[in-house]
């Protein structure tokens, strides 16, 4: 079997462990020729990268390793780029979060203020890597699930429209994860209808292989429980502030119980509830920091202290092995069926073809191809042209250098109450942006 060449686009992130190990324990599927981790933190990259060198060592002798911030050394001849960056960092994502609640916003990592933040950030980091790779590496794909991957890939269409990018998220797949717990099921033996944008969308079937439908057992136990389930299946999704999100579904349910809700449209539906029960001091940002980023960095130093990965605090990110499923449907031609965020093109029959939609697609060599969800609920469709509209004038702010598009972009949002909240928002948003944002006038 062939063996390939990746780099992860974003070496020094809390996650570039576990995808190192879900990549080794693939390796049967997805043989590894080498592996290059890309960043232009150095210092944190390198953390991250001596402990991996080790690591390789031992579990992987075969597949050559490198850590680097050269794009030239990482993206030559790589036949993958696996993209999560996170541009600004978790203290940037800090502010994401807490100026928005300092007007009684919600402050969220994607949706909302928050997400436009971030979103203006990333994409200049995303063109970059983009950039590279099609300089260095011509036949290469970019896998991306860096966020606000609607931003993020509303960006590509407009600004890399012909560039081998291929958008997905985790969050329909972790999701699946706990619907198959709740019907005895394993997640590859189940295949959904959903439609939406990205963490904006709903599911209107699950079946197993022999075709018998899952999805009202499945409301009738989110009506009760949320996405709790008895056996947690998620170990990226159990934080506290992740509990009560899957629990919330429920609620969300109950707006509209003909389908299945994604988790982040609590943010929408419910940003009042949202800020009542956040703090101002002490955000998702801060718990992540306190959390994960500690403990990976702890077991990143441990190893290189002790010379060895046995036992090493790391972690394998079972639940991401999408990512290679993904990257087999491109090197094989398997077909694979996963939710992707593609170009409508008709997928959604009364909404716009340049919206980029979250949708099944059939995954081959060609790239995505997305499956017909039909005509979607005038409720479903209304909501979702709103936000398509936020992503879209966000992304024309960007190129256009325009305050007045993401002032409107944010005046749009179901999360502001006001076009006044929505100015004095983006005036301290700027600020805070500064190192980062094209200039806006």
């Amino acid at each position: 079997m062939r063996k390939f060449s990746v780099v992860i686009a974003g070496g020094g992130s809390t996650f570039t462990p576990g995808i190192v190990m879900m990549l080794l324990d693939n390796s049967e599927r997805f043989p590894l020729k080498s592996l290059r981790l890309y960043d232009n933190d150095a210092e944190r990259q390198a953390t991250l990268g001596a402990a991996l060198e080790i690591l390789l060592k031992e579990q992987a002798p075969e597949v050559e390793f490198i850590y680097t911030t050269d794009p030239e050394i990482a993206f030559t001849d790589t036949d993958f780029c696996m993209a999560h960056i996170h541009v600004g960092k978790y203290a940037m994502r800090e502010q994401d979060e807490k100026i928005p609640l300092k007007y009684g916003v919600i402050g969220q990592e994607t949706c909302g203020p928050g997400g436009l933040a971030y979103g203006m950030r990333s994409i200049t980091g995303m063109l970059e890597i983009i950039d590279y790779m099609e300089q260095y590496a011509p036949d290469a794909w970019m896998l991306n699930y860096s966020n606000p991957a609607a931003i993020v890939a509303e960006a590509c269409r407009v600004l890399r429209p012909d560039s081998k990018v291929l958008n997905i998220c985790d969050m329909p797949v972790g999701t699946l994860r706990r619907m198959s717990q709740i019907v005895g099921k394993q997640p590859k033996d189940l295949d959904v209808r959903y439609f939406g944008l990205n963490h904006f969308g709903w599911w209107t079937s699950v079946k197993d292989k022999e075709g018998h439908e899952y999805i009202n057992q499945i409301r009738d136990y989110v009506a009760e429980h949320g996405y709790l389930t008895q056996v947690e299946v998620d170990t990226q999704h159990m934080d506290e502030s992740w509990q009560a999100t899957h629990k919330k579904a429920k609620d969300i349910l109950a707006v509209d119980d003909r389908y299945l809700p994604n988790t982040y449209l609590k943010y929408y539906l419910f940003p009042d509830d949202e800020v009542a029960h956040s703090s101002c001091t002490y955000t998702r940002a801060n718990e992540v920091m306190d959390g994960r980023e500690k403990t990976v960095f702890d077991a990143a130093r441990r190893i290189v202290e002790t010379g060895t990965a046995v036992d090493s605090g790391f972690h394998i990110d079972s639940h991401a092995s999408f990512i290679v499923d993904l990257a087999r449907a491109i090197a094989f031609n398997t077909h694979e069926r996963m939710v992707m965020i593609v170009e409508n093109n008709g997928a959604i029959a009364n909404f716009p073809d340049d919206a980029m939609v979250e949708v099944p697609c059939i995954v081959g060599s060609d790239g995505p191809e997305a499956l017909a969800q039909g005509k979607i609920p005038m409720f479903h469709q209304a909501l979702m042209h709103q936000q398509v509209t936020v992503e879209k004038l966000a992304v024309e702010a960007y190129v256009e250098g325009s305050y007045q598009k993401l002032w409107q972009a944010l005046t749009m949002s179901k999360t502001i109450p006001s076009a006044k909240v929505a100015k004095e928002l983006l005036d301290d948003l700027i600020e805070a942006n500064k190192d980062f944002w094209p200039e806006l006038k």
